[in-house]
């Protein structure tokens, strides 16, 4: 029996090349260079035993000043609510072109920003990362 999947698609696709894109809202799509996804733990079902620990989304990247994200994030922080977006985390093959996977995350919300520490003794790039919650996320 053969399989209808060819050889092609079998290969393990590698984390190093992908793509941060925020939806505003507005028709504008943002693209935001991270360094680093870290995907939360996403649960099929509900589990009654299970404390409900909060799924957040972790992107990080080199700061560089700019106001993509603090302003969305400042506006949390005094309590306005923020307009919740969309992130789309699409995974680059090894062609450049094609995208294997993409996770699209649904009303997105700012929760925490953190940045790593200064040390004037070393000459590591300033990290800032963003925990986002959400309601709901497509995987294809």
């Amino acid at each position: 029996m053969t399989s209808a999947v060819s050889d092609v698609e079998r290969r393990p696709l590698t984390g190093r090349n992908f793509r941060v894109e925020i939806d505003e809202g507005n028709g504008r799509h943002v693209e935001v260079g991270c360094s680093e996804v870290v995907f939360p733990s996403l649960a099929a079902v509900r589990d009654s035993w299970r404390p409900d620990a909060a799924e957040l989304l972790l992107l990080r990247r080199a700061a560089t000043g700019g106001e993509e994200f603090h302003a969305w994030w400042a506006k949390a922080r005094i309590g306005r609510a923020p307009q919740r977006r969309t992130v789309t985390i699409s995974l680059i093959g090894d062609d450049g072109a094609g995208t294997p996977m993409r996770w699209r995350f649904r009303n997105v919300r700012p929760v925490s920003l953190h940045y790593s520490p200064l040390n004037a003794m070393g000459n590591a790039l300033l990290i800032e990362s963003r925990e986002l919650a959400f309601d709901d996320v497509e995987i294809g």
